[in-house]
């Protein structure tokens, strides 16, 4: 199904761009930037994009589907594979690659293995420099810029900051110029193409991944397993956050259920402002020593399961 654009003599334009590089590049957050709403999730940790989120840009006549792929990095388990294949699927179907590099980080050998395997990719490349607003020497950054365009060829080279807006309209200006003449894929009032049961599911992660420490996080998932429009048009949400052990459950609880209350507070409010609607929200904890291993799982987070 495709969607026309708003009358106009410009010729209309539609592509997809996905946006690769290292864990926490700042792939989600220029996402969110670039389609002016949340449509990502983002925290401080590593691997928080876990499968491919759409968000939808519009520039003039052109709509612009970012592809926010997980951080592509040496994967060591199950689940690290998928995601891992799930960054490189995304860049294989997309009209251009736009490959974040954190200026902060250089060039490092995850980086180097990034090139490697990006040098066959038959799309445009483009190198995006990411959280320059706290980089305080502006010649490192030109040099950074050369040395990696001397390394591999990209058609532009931007320095964003997701965080100030920084070289954000510039970029969206300049893709919503290289993505081909065609039909919009998404209403004009569309910004993602997450159902909204996984939306929520995943405002709910982010809420947990901010709230808990050390490894739990990646040892947890969340699923929307209910959800039910009320006569009064609020949606009553249940959802189950797996874990791998008991004790990991107790975490996740806090004394008195204080932790579970402050993620589910945290969720509600965002996943209100998302559906635009009153949520009275039920989070349940289980354990599920083998959830990173079994495949529905994975097709509940969108990830294809790769077997051993």
């Amino acid at each position: 199904m495709t969607h026309g654009t708003p009358p106009g003599a410009e010729p209309s334009r539609c592509g997809f761009v996905a946006l690769i590089g290292a864990p926490n590049a700042g792939k989600s957050t220029l996402v969110n930037a670039l389609v002016g709403a949340k449509v990502a999730i983002v925290t401080h940790k590593v691997q928080t994009t876990r499968a491919l989120v759409r968000g939808i840009a519009l520039e003039g006549a052109a709509q612009i589907v970012l592809i926010d792929t997980p951080g592509i990095f040496a994967p060591r388990r199950r689940l690290d594979r998928a995601m891992v294949t799930t960054a490189w699927s995304g860049a294989a179907d997309a009209d251009l690659v736009c490959l974040l590099i954190d200026a902060r980080r250089g060039i490092d050998p995850e980086i180097e293995a990034i090139f490697d395997k990006l040098a066959g990719a038959r799309q445009p490349r483009v190198l995006v420099l990411t959280k320059v607003d706290v980089v305080a020497e502006k010649p490192k950054l030109l040099e950074l810029a050369a040395q990696i365009n001397q390394r591999m060829a990209f058609e532009a080279t931007f320095m964003v900051s997701g965080a100030t807006g920084s070289g954000i309209d510039e970029m969206r200006s300049w893709l919503a110029g290289r993505v081909p003449e065609g039909p919009w894929h998404y209403p004009e009032d569309q910004v993602s193409d997450a159902p909204l049961r996984s939306l929520a599911a995943e405002i709910t992660r982010e809420k947990l991944t901010l709230r808990l420490h050390e490894e739990l996080p990646y040892q947890s998932t969340v699923e929307t397993t209910s959800w039910q429009t009320r006569p009064d048009g609020s949606a009553r949400i249940e959802q189950t956050i797996f874990v791998e052990r008991e004790s990991q459950r107790k975490i996740v609880l806090g004394k008195g259920g204080e932790t579970i209350k402050a993620i589910s507070m945290a969720a509600r409010k965002e996943i209100e402002e998302a559906v635009e609607a009153k949520v009275h929200l039920f989070l349940f904890v289980k354990v599920r020593g083998n959830w990173s291993d079994d495949p529905e799982r994975y097709r509940e987070m969108g990830l294809d399961f790769p077997r051993e």
